[in-house]
């Protein structure tokens, strides 16, 4: 059996987003920063680490890219999912008024996000690699007309000061991360809320056969079981290999969800259950924005 080590792995530079995931969902661990995710993936399946922070959407842009097809072959486990919210502070270097500010170094998609500000205060935007790296290069470089933006957690990291707060345009911007460990963990537990709801997320390929999805998805609807996500997406580099993730409301024991995952085996040529976890506290309340 592996040491524990007591590290929650997340890819980036120390501030980013995934960083502060990190300590909000698990506020007892420490952070270990990987420069790619497949390094965050193998330091958990060596030991290095006990547990992975990983992306996988964005309430405004949607998936992240590449995580569908690292999860499956990944050997781990998801075990929590977390929801942080993207709060974007404009950061400087210390006594710079916001009126000398002209740039702002960040990530493009994170430079979308506040498009709105930037104009309003004549800053223009400068892509960088990273939005904590971004936070990391303004730090070193100490040029006082040029700022950052990132995650209020940067500017605490790399000692630069808040010249505004929550200047996104979307307030309601929200990122979703899976939490996964080297084993399973099936049981019913509440969430960190102390909240009830469990989620149950798995791959499939259906069998080529007519209508195959339509029959596969039957089960679910039949047995008054919600699906709350479904995507496709190509595997092996070919157009005719198609793959499907999808998140469903309930455990795997409940009655109803396992009539559905038996019928969905039926019409399907591979089925890998991903992980059994509690709803994170924020879906809801995500669900009701979705809905206004």
């Amino acid at each position: 059996m592996s040491k524990k080590t007591n590290l929650i792995a997340f890819q980036g530079e120390p501030g980013a987003y995934s960083h502060q995931a990190c300590r909000d969902a698990c506020p007892a661990m420490e952070a270990l920063p990987c420069r790619t995710f497949e390094d965050v993936i193998e330091a958990v399946r060596s030991g290095q680490a006990d547990l992975a922070m990983l992306p996988v959407e964005n309430s405004t842009y949607g998936r992240v890219a590449d995580i569908h097809h690292l999860l499956p072959e990944s050997g781990l486990h998801i075990i929590d999912e977390a929801f942080v919210r993207v709060h974007i502070s404009l950061l400087a270097v210390p006594g710079t008024p916001l009126a000398e500010i002209t740039d702002a170094m960040s990530h493009t998609v994170l430079l979308g996000q506040c498009r709105n500000f930037l104009r309003e205060h004549a800053i223009r935007g400068i892509t960088g690699a990273d939005t904590a790296g971004s936070a990391k290069i303004v730090a070193e470089e100490g040029q006082r007309h040029i700022a950052a933006l990132a995650a209020p957690l940067a500017g605490e990291i790399y000692g630069l000061e808040s010249l505004a707060d929550g200047i996104e345009d979307r307030q309601n911007n929200t990122t979703r991360f899976l939490i996964m460990s080297r084993e399973p963990d099936y049981t019913r537990r509440p969430n960190r809320a102390g909240e009830n709801g469990m989620l149950t997320s798995f791959v499939f390929r259906v069998r080529n056969i007519p209508a195959a999805l339509y029959k596969a998805m039957g089960g679910f609807a039949t047995n008054g079981v919600n699906m709350t996500k479904l995507e496709s997406y190509m595997i092996d580099g070919v157009f005719t290999a198609t793959q499907f993730y999808a998140d469903i409301e309930g455990h795997p024991d409940d009655p109803a969800v396992g009539r559905a995952l038996d019928e969905l085996t039926y019409f399907t040529s591979m089925t890998k259950v991903l992980g059994v976890y509690p709803a994170d506290p924020l879906r809801a309340e995500q669900l009701r924005a979705q809905q206004i």
